[in-house]
């Protein structure tokens, strides 16, 4: 199975991955992406094998791909998912198909995701396919679920697909042992069209700082995010924790995650992470939707904090500017609902 990117997309493809290995236990999986995305497979099951590829540095440019080729094909795979369909993907497969690999890509319904974005009028308001049954619809045109088995979909029982039994020493003493209810805060994404405004943000850490008896860990990148991060951890010192600038590992930041009542994010990796551990998640959205089929593994809708507008979505990732030019699906959002949710589950 191929996925190089984004975040988000390799994470949404563990629990299919997870999936087929429960459905059809003698299959030995090879999932090929960035070398940054192993913790999220490693350790899945036993016959899942990860390999990381920088295809931006050491299998960079054509002639990489050509010895990335190479390598893989003497493993002698019998199936190969395309589970990217990007130009890098499309010369891999191309090379499998010519070598008599049985191949299937990705069906990314670009004209449904067109009319979801349209401008208002032209607009196509419905549910598109999942980027989980996207993933699903490749494996079952490759015949790997066979005919007439049982509903892979259903095979992980609202488990989470990565567990862990015992977490690390920091992770722990992070956590500490007063029983105040853990919130995870990620207030950031690629794409500025995904995120609340800091300011609002801000707010939202006040208030749930304020009302005692949490602890929050704030999750997030580099530069400017972490000095804004650790300003909230001075601010509200005991309370607010900027727990990636600790612990510096996506297993560690898992481990956590799995640990948290609730997580606060929005349409951002940091949601498919909480989701893979079963933490439940409340994820505001503005120029994109839950329509595009990316809310998290498992999560509800109901937890979904957005706004009614009929210019949204605008965006299926959020790199467009604001229509409108007032950014009113983010600045809009009430702060106090945001905080309703994550104290008062709303199913």
């Amino acid at each position: 199975m191929i996925r190089f990117s984004a975040l988000g997309d390799v994470a949404m493809l563990a629990p299919i991955v997870k999936e087929l290995v429960l459905t059809v236990p003698d299959v030995e999986v090879t999932v090929l992406s960035k070398p940054s995305c192993a913790p999220l497979f490693e350790g899945l099951a036993g016959n899942v094998r990860f390999i990381g590829a920088d295809v931006k540095g050491e299998y960079r440019g054509v002639k990489g791909l050509a010895r990335l080729f190479r390598e893989l094909h003497a493993m002698r795979f019998d199936y190969v998912a395309d589970m990217h369909g990007v130009l890098r993907t499309h010369y891999l497969t191309m090379r499998f198909r010519l070598a008599g690999y049985r191949v299937e890509r990705i069906d990314k319904e670009r004209a449904a995701r067109r009319e979801l974005t349209a401008p208002e009028g032209k607009k196509v308001m419905r549910q598109l396919t999942t980027s989980f049954d996207k993933y699903r619809d490749v494996l079952r045109r490759l015949g790997l679920y066979g005919e007439g088995g049982k509903a892979a979909e259903n095979i992980l029982n609202g488990k989470p697909v990565i567990s862990f039994s015992d977490i690390d020493t920091e992770v722990a003493e992070m956590i500490g042992k007063d029983g105040v209810r853990l919130i995870g805060i990620a207030p950031f994404a690629a794409h500025g069209g995904k995120v609340l405004p800091v300011e609002k943000t801000e707010r939202v850490v006040a208030r749930l700082a304020e009302r005692g008896g949490v602890r929050l860990f704030l999750f997030g990148g580099g530069g400017e995010e972490k000095e804004l991060m650790e300003r909230w951890q001075n601010q509200w010192s005991g309370t607010v924790v900027a727990a990636s600038s600790r612990l510096r590992s996506m297993r560690r930041e898992l481990q956590l995650m799995s640990r948290l009542d609730v997580m606060l994010t929005m349409d951002s990796a940091n949601m498919h992470l909480a989701s893979l551990v079963g933490t439940r998640v409340v994820s505001v959205w503005g120029a994109t939707h839950p329509y595009a089929g990316f809310l998290g593994w498992g999560q509800s809708v109901s937890d979904c904090v957005q706004l009614p507008l009929p210019c949204r979505p605008c965006s299926v990732f959020g790199k467009q500017p604001c229509r409108r030019g007032d950014f009113a699906c983010m600045n809009n959002i009430s702060e106090e609902d945001i905080v309703e949710k994550i104290i008062i589950p709303t199913y």
